[in-house]
């Protein structure tokens, strides 16, 4: 409550709040310079990287302290996390309403491996229409479903392991891409490189899935075996001799994070869209990802839950001329 003076409460002033407007420099400093907490112990590093736009959350938790102080410093201090913020991500609302020329859609699902009714996502994903579709998680006894499913829509199809891509666009050259981490035995395969030839002509398509990590309270995030399958798919990709690549996974991580640098710094990032696409129930990060390279992700969109734990994430490409 608002202390008063002379029975009335007292005006807006630039002395007060002094407490509340060091506290806006946190989230803007963090957001500007997220590198300035190290990656360990703990990845704590990655883990900021992971939830980096929700410490937007901060401009409105703070906005009230600062309004029921009546402080112009503390308001006038939390344009520096609303700007940063609206920097970073506000591009992400931009999305189109409409595909440009050329482009054609691809679809990335982990659809998860106790997936109830895996021919009820197949059908989910053929209703997409996308030229492509990558998924994870694929168990064997799944498999027939989605192949009977995808059948008539999808002509051409490779698996490897628990990894597959589906296609309207011939595929040629399939082959494993082996991103099994130090220790992890023959058997572990999800990583599968084919060319799609696609009407604006052949695209490499890499489809992934990289290891798991996890949060605890003692451990904070361990993503050890994550990063090192990740440098062995940067590897992989920067050692492509196709120009136009397209690659699909599920990656356990955000593109900010810096556990996936091996990936994303040889790779180009999407265009407009949040596509938050995990947990489905309740989203708060997209670790299924499209990336590119001489080739354009246009806009970016999570689709309506299916039977696993991910959301599909469904993205327009354009293919650079050759």
């Amino acid at each position: 409550m608002a202390e008063k003076q002379g029975g009335r409460a007292p005006g807006w002033s630039w002395r007060r709040g002094r407490t509340v407007a060091l506290l806006c420099l946190l989230p803007a400093v963090l957001l500007v310079f997220p590198r300035l907490v190290p990656d360990s112990p703990g990845h704590l590093g990655s883990l900021l990287d992971t939830f980096l736009p929700w410490l937007g959350l901060a401009v409105p938790v703070l906005l009230v302290p600062a309004l029921l102080r009546r402080s112009f410093l503390a308001v006038t201090a939390l344009l520096l996390p609303a700007v940063a913020w609206a920097a970073l991500f506000g591009g992400l609302f931009s999305a189109g309403s409409r595909a440009p020329e050329g482009a054609f859609t691809v679809v990335q699902h982990n659809v998860s491996d106790v997936n109830a009714d895996p021919a009820a996502t197949a059908r989910a994903l053929a209703g997409t229409d996308a030229g492509l579709i990558a998924l994870e998680e694929l168990t064997a006894p799944a498999l027939p479903a989605f192949e009977e499913a995808l059948a008539a829509d999808y002509p051409h199809h490779a698996t490897r392991g628990t990894v597959g891509l589906w296609s309207k666009y011939p595929l040629s050259s399939a082959r494993l891409v082996d991103i099994r981490p130090e220790g992890v035995g023959d058997g572990w395969d999800r990583g599968l490189r084919a060319t799609a030839r696609t009407p604006g002509g052949e695209v490499a398509v890499y489809v992934a899935h990289l290891p798991s990590v996890r949060i605890g309270p003692t451990t904070g995030l361990t993503s050890g075996r994550r990063d090192e399958s990740a440098a062995l798919l940067g590897e992989a990709i920067a050692g492509e001799p196709q120009d136009r690549v397209i690659l699909l996974g599920d990656l356990n991580g955000t593109l900010d994070d810096r556990g996936l640098e091996p990936v994303t710094s040889r790779m180009t990032a999407p265009g407009p869209g949040f596509a938050f696409s995990w947990p489905a129930k309740l989203p708060v990060a997209r670790i299924d990802q499209v990336l590119t390279r001489s080739a354009t992700v246009t806009e970016i969109r999570s689709l309506p839950a299916t039977g696993s734990d991910h959301l599909p994430v469904a993205a327009d490409v354009v293919l650079e001329a050759e």
